[in-house]
């Protein structure tokens, strides 16, 4: 017979869970505290890969020995983005304040659905200060999202709907009489493209534009692409302008492209996943010129905020088309002038019901920091960047594969020709990874394959930037020994 007793999720025993709690805290301070003493990254073994083999655990354990078992197999082979020589990709180095804030509001456990709330307020209040930073009016809305693939596919089905000219919630875009075009760099991010290629539009929406020496957007090859579409009967939408390219931090002039576009009769659409806070930092704030007149904007805070991820949020200047996209309230959630349900439903701004209370963790971080030092954290990755371009102009065997323009040095170790450039370089990044020196990513710019160091670490030093060029130099000196022998 099935024993009826009511059980519950909580602790058998508060006081030992507190007790473990602090343990787990104090643990997690000396883990952040001593990141310079561990490998930056480090390859599992496969005895420790078989353990998540495991089936679905069916009885209880210990929580002491679930937290055991996570500190030996999860948290001993991180991808190493908070150690300050992890500059592969563009990933945030996380924040303890930000950390306690996810903890807070998970314990919270609040759905930022919509509601009658505090968390509702907070969100809110950082959505207000996102707008300031990228000087949006008050009145423009805004929503959280997951990160910047999200943001900057809600804006584009914001510009979607309010472009086809006809109710697409209901009839579909299969009733589009003009295919729509949204226009680009051939830097953009690849977020654009998955993003039009599911909102029904087909990846051919998406025009991708010639870009200069610098990989910024050719303004007069933009204009010249709307001309052409629009003689061959196609819809111009809008055109996307990036604030910090992924692959070399080029940002395209975004004021020509806000008088083109209010020229033209088209949206304007910053991709800031990178620069969008950029105008945090004072002294490179003209970089982004023209983003404060943007008809919508993409940001990421667990970039340059680093926020502990995820966190992204996208801005709209047309909050009524942002409303229009994506209210919806089925019988079981009626909004009411007063109790739990009433005021602002944040939902109706996005694509999900469920969201977490991501809004927390920024706002804590702000609060505790002030938005000034996230300025100077800015200008310190800006000026670390240069740093390692001038290092590495100074240096025979080593060159640069593209302009720095931002936080992003894109260069290589020479060698006979590319392909053994390639291959070179590539055994290098991979080598400098398995040894947990550094973590630099790689990519091809202008048919030259080379590193890729992203400047997005507020832990980085110059000593670590002074130490990898050595390790850089000293592995390729290896392996061309090694071939060689």
């Amino acid at each position: 017979m099935r024993d009826n007793k009511e059980e519950s999720l909580d602790p058998d025993e508060w006081e030992f869970s507190r007790a473990l709690a602090h343990k787990m805290v104090d643990e997690a301070i000396d883990h952040l505290a001593r990141v310079r003493e561990r490998p930056v990254w480090q390859a599992m073994p496969e005895e420790v890969r078989a353990t998540f083999q495991d089936e679905l655990p069916l009885n209880p354990s210990p929580l002491e020995t679930v937290y055991k078992e996570y500190k030996e197999t999860v948290r001993s082979y991180p991808m190493g983005n908070i150690h300050p020589r992890f500059w592969g990709w563009y990933m945030g180095s996380s924040n303890f304040t930000g950390a306690l804030g996810d903890f807070l509001a998970a314990v919270e456990g609040t759905n930022l659905g919509g509601g009658n709330t505090g968390a509702a307020q907070v969100e809110q209040q950082v959505l207000d200060w996102l707008k300031e930073i990228a000087g949006f009016p008050k009145s423009a809305s805004g929503t959280l999202t997951s990160g910047g693939s999200v943001a900057n596919l809600v804006a584009h089905t914001v510009i979607r709907n309010l472009s086809a000219g006809y109710d697409v919630r209901k009839e579909g875009v299969a009733e589009l009489s003009r295919p729509l075009r949204f226009y680009a760099s051939d830097q953009v991010h690849s977020c654009h493209q998955k993003a039009l290629e599911i909102l029904g539009l087909g990846s051919k929406a998406l025009v991708e534009v010639p870009t200069d020496a610098h990989q910024r957007l050719q303004i007069d090859a933009l204009q010249a692409a709307i001309v052409e579409d629009r003689a061959k009967g196609l819809q111009p939408a809008c055109v996307i302008g990036t604030a910090g390219t992924t692959n070399t931090g080029a940002i395209d002039d975004l004021t020509s492209i806000a008088d083109l576009c209010d020229h033209e009769g088209l949206w304007f659409h910053v991709d800031g996943c990178i620069g969008g806070v950029l105008r945090l930092a004072p002294e490179y704030a003209d970089l982004v010129a023209g983003i404060e007149r943007a008809s919508s904007v993409a940001i990421d805070p667990h970039k340059w905020l680093h926020t502990p991820f995820e966190a992204g949020a996208v801005l709209i200047k047309e909050p009524k088309a942002h409303f229009a996209t994506f209210e919806m309230h089925g019988p079981y959630l009626q909004l009411q002038e007063r109790g739990m349900i009433a005021g602002k439903f944040l939902a109706d701004y996005g694509l999900e019901l469920s969201r977490g209370f991501r809004a927390l963790k920024i706002w804590m971080a702000f609060k505790e920091q002030g938005a000034a030092k996230f300025g100077r954290i800015i200008s310190q990755d800006i000026s670390h960047a240069r740093y390692m371009a001038n290092r590495v102009e100074q240096h025979v065997q080593l060159e640069l594969v593209a302009p720095v323009n931002l936080n992003i040095v894109c260069f290589r170790h020479v060698a006979a020709d590319e392909g053994a450039a390639k291959t070179l370089n590539t055994e290098i990044m991979l080598r400098l990874q398995e040894r947990g020196l550094a973590v630099p990513s790689d990519t091809t710019v202008n048919g030259k394959h080379g590193l890729r160091c992203a400047f997005n670490n507020h832990r980085t030093k110059r000593e670590d930037i002074d130490d990898f060029l050595n390790d850089v130099l000293r592995v390729a000196d290896e392996i061309i020994s090694e071939e060689n022998a």
